[in-house]
């Protein structure tokens, strides 16, 4: 039986040949770097592009307060009502940071105050 082994840059020393050559491309400008032969990425590349399938972020785990009537409404639905509750929490945030609703200003809409939550109030008549 053999043993493949992976060897990359990063499994070996730096001499100190290569720190120099790497301090010397650190100070170069953008401007002057040679691109011309990397071909650039339309939109029909990004076209069928998938979000990586092993990407999982990571979670903090936290106290949340929330109503009563929202809880009972997600674990009603079954097993699994805090994955239920993220999801729904990041769809608002996409939906949130999405370049459509960003041009789109809703004036009913509550800023971020400091704290991250936001009142709105409305004067009686």
């Amino acid at each position: 039986m053999t043993k493949t082994v992976k060897r990359n840059l990063s499994n070996s020393r730096l001499t100190a040949s290569r720190k120099r050559r790497l301090a010397e491309i650190s100070r170069q400008p953008d401007e002057e770097i040679d691109t011309s032969e990397i071909p650039e990425l339309d939109e029909k590349f990004w076209q069928n592009a998938v979000r990586n399938p092993f990407y999982r972020p990571v979670k903090q785990q936290l106290t949340l307060r929330l109503d009563a009537d929202i809880i009972a409404w997600l674990r009603k639905q079954g097993r699994g009502y805090q994955t239920r509750a993220n999801a729904l929490l990041r769809e608002a945030m996409l939906g949130d940071l999405s370049p459509k609703k960003a041009e789109s200003h809703d004036p009913l809409r509550p800023n971020n105050s400091r704290r991250g939550v936001a009142v709105q109030t409305r004067r009686a008549g």
